[in-house]
């Protein structure tokens, strides 16, 4: 679920080594728009660490002039280098893993008697698949490859979770010598954003 069409598919080959080099992985990329295509590269540091604003421009300017060398969006588009956030997309083998407790979404390619969304708990992820315990207290088990999406459920669990690995951003009810520690443009937020490719 990294990348989806074959163009997100040639990118996250280009740009995989790219992020790696920077000891970054590269969780979800995906193009969209129409006669300005958005490129979006969700990335973070390597096993989880917590990722910020600096690692974003890092990696961003990193794969730019790879993009511009490659030219694989022959027209202009825009750039987002983006962290996942805390209700952040599942999709690779081993994400789920790492969030067992936990609520997810699920949205499986093909319906399981007829029906394809699912809310519930992670309970293990293992060679057989992703075990998921549903509301009504069924399980539901499915491979990451058999899912079309996947993502966390903003929970206060999940805050508390984030915030004990270091991964909250500062709460504006904190003190102000915490904010001005994590703010380092008033303009800017967890993405680095830009216009890239070729302009005419």
């Amino acid at each position: 679920m990294i990348a989806l069409t074959e163009q997100e598919r040639r990118l996250l080959e280009i740009l995989r080594p790219v992020a790696e080099k920077l000891g970054m992985e590269i969780v979800r990329l995906r193009v969209s728009g129409g006669r300005r295509p958005h490129l979006q590269v969700m990335a973070e540091r390597a096993g989880g660490a917590p990722t910020d604003v600096e690692d974003c421009a890092r990696l961003s300017r990193a794969i730019n002039p790879v993009l511009d060398d490659a030219d694989p969006i022959p027209e202009a588009y825009l750039l987002e280098v983006s962290t996942p956030g805390i209700d952040r997309p599942l999709t690779r083998p081993g994400d789920f893993a790492r969030w067992i407790g936990h609520a997810a979404r699920i949205e499986l390619a093909r319906p399981i008697d007829g029906r394809r969304r699912f809310t519930g708990t992670i309970v293990s992820e293992g060679e057989d698949g992703v075990h998921i315990e549903l509301d009504d207290e069924t399980e539901l088990v499915a491979g990451v490859h058999e899912m079309s999406r996947a993502s966390l459920v903003l929970t206060d669990e999940l805050i508390e979770a984030a915030r004990a690995a270091g991964n909250l951003p500062p709460q504006p009810d904190e003190d102000e010598d915490t904010l001005a520690d994590f703010e380092i443009d008033e303009t800017e937020d967890d993405t680095d954003e830009q216009e890239t490719g070729d302009l005419q």
